[in-house]
């Protein structure tokens, strides 16, 4: 079977050597569309990179109710099946992807699948969050010792309890209430019977758009899962506004109080898909204009610019442009390799990189390669890649990255290792060339990617224009838990 998306790394996981920041999840919802559940199926498996673990979708039919299915696993091996599909009637439906971040870090059991269901006075709704709520902690064992009983281990599932202990009169309301309770990252999308509800928070760390499909509406993680279900882009959900949509139309509201936006960076770096619309700006754009930035920064003579596939592309394509070095397929993909397919012995987990790619040697033998790929987190993936690059001949290898050193861990939404596990917390980039043992190592500078991503003056220090707490260690929302737990902030006077 073909790879959920491009940028799939499971085989990684299955070797025991991922090595690759992971988005949490992906988030849908459709309404005023016959079989709406078929149109979330479809978003989902756009969306299918922002988390491979598990699925699920929610719909409503006003006679058949509430109706939900989740399961482990991708997309396509879920929900194509008419069996499956019939039990999800209904023209209102919302879906989400997972790849965990809070909850179990071991099995995930099925009751941590989202989208959360809730019934409550004035009747039943259904959430799917993408984030991560940084005092879940705190408001769980306040929920808990309030008469709360909580289902699964997700951050998100306090939302639904906060909405249920709400004294507001309707569910947006309620919504509302909860949301100003949490802290962190939320883009959420829920249903009730009625009404399909999209928010995202104040800072606008995770993205959420609004799409027009026939005559109803569509609310997605991305633009590229409005475009596989024929919906035309509206615009993106602000930070800080709730949107409730009926067939009536689409009523706005901003029920937080108005900060500077945030968005994360690195979204525009590796989460989102290349064919996405960020910000008004093409993905691709932004990662070719990357790899321009880091050509221009960190010039080197060589032979051939090679991407390590398929999230370095496009910034090799812009670093062979700007330097005019040939851009050259170096290291090949086996498109068709999912998941490890055979025990993951010893011996298999040794191969892990092995058998999802593979070096071109006709090209790489006798020259001088710029390797080229978007971040090292713990370095493993990069030092087996270096290897195989020399294996076949190589005078000189040389990476390129097209991020900033990941040096702190990610609380909003994305899996990061623990911060010692990462490569640039402990190494300078000279300690992590040697590491590597590569002949030389340059990241991207962080006005660098600031002026990649559309910002000519580069990175407002007294008032950072986006979310790069991975690479500066400036947290724009304290986390909580995290402190609680004896994290060590990085000191003001640094």
């Amino acid at each position: 079977m073909p790879p959920a998306h491009p940028f799939d790394t499971s085989y990684l996981r299955d070797a025991g050597d991922e090595d690759k920041l992971k988005e949490e999840c992906g988030i849908f919802g459709v309404i005023g569309v016959a079989e709406a559940a078929n149109f979330v199926a479809l978003g989902l498996h756009a969306l299918q990179h922002r988390g491979q673990e598990a699925g699920g979708i929610v719909s409503y039919h006003a006679e058949q109710g509430f109706q939900s299915a989740r399961r482990f696993g991708y997309v396509r091996d879920n929900f194509t099946s008419q069996a499956v599909m019939e039990t999800l009637p209904g023209a209102l439906a919302i879906g989400h992807v997972r790849y965990s971040t809070a909850g179990s870090k071991g099995p995930t059991a099925i009751r941590d699948v989202q989208p959360f269901f809730g019934e409550f006075a004035m009747g039943g709704a259904a959430i799917a969050h993408n984030g991560n709520i940084t005092n879940a902690n705190s408001l769980r064992r306040e929920l808990i010792e309030r008469g709360s009983i909580f289902q699964s281990s997700s951050d998100s599932e306090c939302i639904i309890h906060l909405m249920a202990r709400s004294l507001q009169r309707n569910i947006p309301e309620r919504m509302e209430d909860a949301l100003r309770r949490v802290e962190g990252a939320f883009s959420v999308v829920a249903m009730t019977r009625t009404k399909l509800i999209g928010v995202r928070d104040p800072l606008g760390v995770r993205p959420l758009v609004l799409g027009k499909v026939g005559d109803g509406w569509a609310l997605s993680s991305e633009t590229c899962a409005l475009d596989i279900i024929g919906a035309e882009f509206v615009r993106e959900i602000e930070p800080g506004e709730m949107v409730a949509i009926t067939e009536k139309g689409v009523e706005s509201n901003f029920p937080f109080r108005r900060v500077a936006p945030r968005f994360c960076i690195f979204e525009h770096v590796y989460f989102s898909r290349p064919d996405s619309i960020l910000g008004g700006r093409s993905v691709y754009e932004t990662r070719e204009a990357i790899g321009r930035e880091l050509a221009k920064e960190a010039p080197v003579d060589a032979d051939i610019v090679c991407p390590v596939p398929d999230s370095g592309t496009p910034a090799a394509i812009g670093f062979s442009l700007e330097s005019g070095i040939p851009y050259a397929m170096g290291i090949i993909r086996n498109q068709y390799m999912g998941r490890t397919f055979i025990e993951p012995t010893e011996q298999i987990r040794n191969m892990g990189v092995r058998l999802k790619l593979n070096v071109n040697r006709a090209l790489i033998q006798g020259k001088r390669v710029i390797l080229v790929d978007d971040s090292v987190v713990r370095g493993t993936t990069s030092r087996k890649i270096k290897e195989m690059i020399l294996d076949a001949g190589a005078k000189e290898v040389h990476f390129r990255i097209a991020s900033p050193p990941t040096a702190w861990p990610c609380f909003y939404g994305v899996d990061t290792p623990q911060r010692e596990k990462l490569l640039a917390a402990t190494m300078s980039e000279e300690e992590m060339k040697d590491h590597l043992q590569v002949d030389s190592l340059r990241f991207i500078s962080l006005d660098g990617l600031y002026r990649a991503v559309g910002e000519a003056q580069g990175r407002n220090p007294k008032q950072p224009q986006y979310c790069d707490a991975c690479f500066s260690g400036e947290y724009p929302v304290k986390p909580a838990d995290q402190i609680e737990s004896g994290f060590q902030m990085k000191p003001a006077a640094e």
